[in-house]
């Protein structure tokens, strides 16, 4: 299908659908077993108009196979969720067991992972924190082999059914989205941000958000990690906004005669395209 919203925000990516799925395209880009990967790697291929996915054993790391719904991979970190934990934080370096796997591993990782294990990402402040974050994930088995992403307007609604829809956005497409997702609510909170892995506010998060009778849209990209990585394929100053499906229905049929026919948004879409606002514009009718 396409996207209202994409047209009305002038969006550069294609928006993403995450789909579960037991079929495999033979077209979709895929990991090798056991490689590393970045499952945002996956998602900007698709926000390139391209298909991809991932199976449990295709994930690329154990944050994404957690991120996507493949049940809590952590389990599988080495030295378990102990080293993860400490890994997230101060370092494997301070207890003897961390010490030993970190030696254990060392001829099998890159230099930047083992660095990292031994002394820490020092995105949380102690194991403790860490650990706290790992039991509040809403952590997943979904019902399908596959996670599959496709770009949205390669999607046929009458045999596929998205779990969540993903949008790549800059700051002035975030703010319509805010706007947008709020626009038909009785209460101003239906976007939320979680400290969490980029994959898992796409993927988890969104997966819970769906159940709820008032589903929440869910911002990621705030993983300094992965922003590096995405930088390199889609450029500097994006976020995901993730919808689940009900709530993009919801957002899509409200496009028409809302804010983003109006003039403070159509004025800076003009600003945006290096147009002057205050030159005289050909009357446009939105029926």
């Amino acid at each position: 299908m396409e996207s209202k919203i994409a047209e009305a925000i002038g969006l550069t990516c294609h928006p993403v659908s995450l789909i579960w799925t037991d079929d495999k395209p033979q077209e979709a880009m895929q990991f090798k077993e056991g490689k590393w990967g970045c499952v945002m790697w996956l998602v900007a291929h698709a926000a390139k108009g391209k298909l991809a996915l991932c199976d449990a054993r295709t994930v690329g790391c154990f944050g994404g196979g957690v991120g996507l719904g493949f049940g809590n991979q952590y389990l599988g970190v080495p030295g378990g969720v102990d080293c993860f934990c400490h890994f997230l934080s101060c370092g494997n370096e301070i207890w003897e067991t961390g010490r030993q796997v970190a030696e254990q591993i060392k001829p099998f990782v890159p230099e930047e992972f083992h660095d990292n294990f031994l002394h820490g990402e020092r995105y949380f402040k102690s194991p403790v924190e860490a650990a706290k974050f790992v039991q509040n994930l809403p952590m997943t088995v979904i019902p399908t082999r596959y996670v599959l992403f496709k770009p949205l307007d390669k999607v046929d609604f009458e045999k596929e059914t998205p779990e969540a829809i993903i949008f790549f956005v800059d700051p002035d497409q975030f703010s319509a989205l805010v706007v947008l997702a709020n626009y038909a609510r009785s209460d101003n909170e239906n976007v939320f941000i979680p400290y969490a892995a980029g994959c898992q506010t796409l993927g988890i998060y969104p997966y819970r958000e769906a159940k709820s009778e008032k589903p929440k849209a869910v911002v990621g990209m705030t993983d300094i990690t992965v922003r590096s990585y995405i930088r390199k394929q889609l450029g500097d100053h994006l976020l995901t906004f993730t919808a689940p499906l009900r709530l993009f229905k919801e957002m899509e049929d409200n496009v028409e005669g809302s804010f983003l026919q109006r003039h403070a948004w159509l004025v800076l879409m003009q600003e945006r395209n290096g147009k002057n606002p205050k030159e005289k514009k050909k009357k446009k009718s939105w029926s």
